[in-house]
């Protein structure tokens, strides 16, 4: 009886699913309206597009790494005299993410969306008109979405502006309400059903409620961020701490309190100042970074090369300092101003001993405060604040306990050759982190110079070093001699060699997951022994040789060591040579659920062996960019628009033949386009997809 009912969930699922996927989907229903509708020459407002989307549903930001997988909004203003635009378009409260399917952290909206640009008025009358794309995906269903719209605001004269959108086939234009304290652009996606008219304070309503819980959860993770960072630097605090030019003023100083001329409850106020001086001055330094760059500077910082190639060149140049190649301190006259004043006495003398312990430990502690603000200083304005405040918390916590607890100090081990190994290991580890600068600006730019086995490579050398370090095999000119190995560095190396171990079959195409948001994608990889293989095996198939001149294979690649096309037409022409039935795939450069039916589904062997024997695959992007000559541009008979790029191109046959606009979509035709089976979406169960391409090639046969 249970295996009944199971059945039957099981079928009444598929249905469902089924009919969401037949149809067109609109998850995100755009407004745009101007901030201010009373502005005048010379003034900056905002123009405003808010979204609500639908439950289930995430539309992705601007705001990350635009090589990463997902498909950014991207909006296209027609610019004239009447205004001119300040900085790009920006997320209000988007939430960040670390996605283990794409290998690094995206930005997206959920429920609702919010984006401003800021624009400045040159003259009267204003017009600001242009088009928008997006990208949505379902975290429920397995669907994306690409989709476009179109915006154009005016004001004339000193008038409120009027409200009115571009016409386009089967889209409403929401008519200008006279009560409307703000002009409003109601855009709604392609073929969108008609509905009952939404009263408007209802849909304000609703809509406001619904940004209150986005910015709720982005609160929270935004929170769950920021302790992290806080964690984080805390621990490098600590760390600053077991460094040669730290650990022996921490006897010295304490002493300096505890053996006054005054009593020891005022001397132990000032060693809390003294302490709460040093939280104070890294503090202000954090701030001045979050002041002066800030989250606005954020997408610069990501993925410019300028950036990134100045921030890998800091950290070799830590590291060089570490290793003991020479020393990065402050200017002598601003560390002998500092010590002058320490002898003025009171709070303030306990003030310039902070600062002066700043400014001598700088050669020591220089290299890990600048590693903190350039991992915070792309994020949010708080990040660099909380990053200086965790890591002056733990470098000014000894000073003061040992205030407190003077005895304490007889148990602290001596000073000795082991504070300048702390340096060293620091060194590596700056080493095999500043190269991740260098890898974003090489992927960003596809400069090529920094593949994944290049940069395994170097971190294999890298730790490997490190190990061999901690035997004591390897010294530096600073370094003490290493008599006997200790436990804890015998320990320290056999965790350091077990991680060159594991990375070491990467060299040769190993996933390596653990390590997937360090390293460079796999794509990057020159050699791999497990797409070799399923090259060659590829190779002996009949539609090889074929496959190897397809349109647009010189960029676009199918997975596995699939060999297939990319052009409908050339497809349908390669099935009729062949005699064989044709799988067609619509998918997506952005498309999340595509990938993970590709490395889930596509990869089960009884599936991969029916794609490469029984069928010419055609792949066919929705969302590539590429241009097409203007002979193959087509006026869409769906929406009478001029698709002229390949993406388009793509969309609109899926739309247009299928009247569907989601991806992943699976398609079974014979060489003459006639559909064999139903079409298949999102649907990890491998045994069905067989079924699937099964069924597909029974209809063919029997034709």
């Amino acid at each position: 009886m249970k295996r009944k009912i199971a059945l039957l969930a099981l079928s009444l699922i598929v249905i469902l699913q089924g009919s969401v996927w037949g149809q067109i989907q609109q998850p995100a229903k755009w407004k745009v309206s101007l901030s201010d509708t009373k502005a005048s020459v010379g003034d900056k407002i905002d123009v405003v597009f808010r979204a609500t989307i639908d439950p289930t549903w995430h539309l992705y930001s601007n705001d990350f790494d635009p090589d990463l997988g997902p498909i950014l909004i991207s909006f296209q203003f027609e610019e004239n005299d009447s205004y001119k635009r300040i900085g790009e378009v920006k997320p209000i409260n988007a939430h960040k993410q670390y996605d283990d399917v794409w290998g690094g952290e995206v930005s997206f909206f959920e429920n609702t969306a919010e984006m401003r640009q800021t624009i400045e008025i040159k003259s009267l009358p204003l017009n600001i008109a242009g088009t928008f794309e997006f990208q949505s995906c379902s975290d429920k269903t397995g669907m994306c979405v690409m989709d476009d719209d179109e915006f154009n605001l005016t004001i004339k004269g000193t008038a409120k502006p009027v409200q009115e959108t571009k016409p386009a086939a089967t889209k409403e234009v929401v008519k200008e309400e006279k009560a409307a304290p703000v002009v409003k652009v109601e855009t709604k996606p392609v073929a969108e059903v008609t509905a009952a008219k939404v009263e408007e304070s209802k849909e304000e309503t609703t809509t406001a409620t619904k940004t209150n819980v986005v910015i709720k959860g982005n609160q929270t993770q935004e929170s769950d961020s920021l302790w992290m960072l806080f964690i984080v630097s805390f621990l490098s605090g600590l760390a600053a701490i077991f460094t040669p030019c730290v650990f022996p003023m921490i006897p010295m100083t304490v002493s300096f309190f505890m053996h006054s001329d005054e009593n020891k409850a005022k001397a132990r106020f000032k060693a809390f100042f003294y302490g709460f001086s040093i939280i104070a001055i890294y503090t202000v330094i954090g701030t001045v970074v979050a002041l002066t760059l800030g989250a606005n500077f954020a997408n610069f910082l990501s993925t410019h090369w300028l950036p990134n190639i100045f921030f890998f060149l800091i950290f070799m140049v830590f590291a060089a300092s570490f290793f003991g190649m020479f020393e990065i301190t402050m200017p002598n006259w601003l560390v002998n101003k500092s010590v002058s004043n320490e002898d003025k006495g009171g709070i303030l003398g306990s003030f310039f001993m902070a600062f002066t312990l700043v400014l001598v430990s700088f050669s020591c502690t220089g290299p890990i405060v600048g590693a903190i603000l350039v991992a915070s200083a792309g994020g949010e304005v708080l990040m660099p604040i909380v990053g200086m405040l965790g890591f002056s918390i733990a470098f000014a916590l000894p000073f003061t306990l040992f205030a407190i607890f003077p005895s304490w100090l007889n148990n602290l081990p001596k000073s000795g050759g082991w504070l300048n190994s702390v340096k060293v290991v620091l060194g590596f580890i700056e080493v095999a982190l500043g190269l991740k600068f260098l890898s974003i600006a090489d992927q960003t730019y596809h400069w090529g110079i920094l593949d994944r086995e290049i940069y395994l490579a170097i971190w294999i050398v890298t730790f490997a070093m490190l190990g061999f370090y901690f035997l004591g095999k390897l010294k530096f000119s600073h370094d003490s001699d290493v008599d006997h190995v200790s436990v804890p560095r015998l320990g320290l190396s056999i965790v350091t060699f077990a991680f060159v171990v594991y990375m070491i079959p990467g060299l040769f195409g190993a996933p390596l997951k653990a390590l997937s948001g360090y390293i460079p994608p796999q794509a990057t990889q020159d050699f791999d022994i497990n797409k070799i293989v399923r090259e060659n095996a590829v190779m002996s198939g009949s539609a090889a040789v074929e496959a190897h001149t397809a349109k647009y294979s010189d960029f676009l690649h199918l997975p596995h060591g699939l060999n297939g096309y990319f052009d409908y037409e050339e497809g349908l022409a390669a099935a009729k040579k062949l005699n064989k039935p044709v799988f067609i795939d619509f998918t997506g450069h952005g498309c999340v659920n595509c990938r993970q039916m590709e490395a889930n589904v596509w990869s089960d062997p009884a599936v991969l062996k029916r794609l490469k024997e029984d069928y010419v695959v055609i792949a066919l992007y929705v969302d590539d960019k590429t241009e097409l000559p203007k002979d193959e541009w087509i006026v869409s008979e769906y929406d009478g628009k001029t698709k002229k790029t390949l993406g388009k191109k793509n969309a609109d046959f899926q739309i247009t033949r299928y009247e569907v606009n989601a991806q992943p979509y699976y398609c079974l035709l014979d060489a003459n386009g006639n559909d064999l089976v139903t079409p298949r979406a999102y649907d990890l169960d491998v045994n069905a997809f067989v079924e699937f391409l099964e069924e597909g090639k029974k209809n063919f046969h029997n034709k």
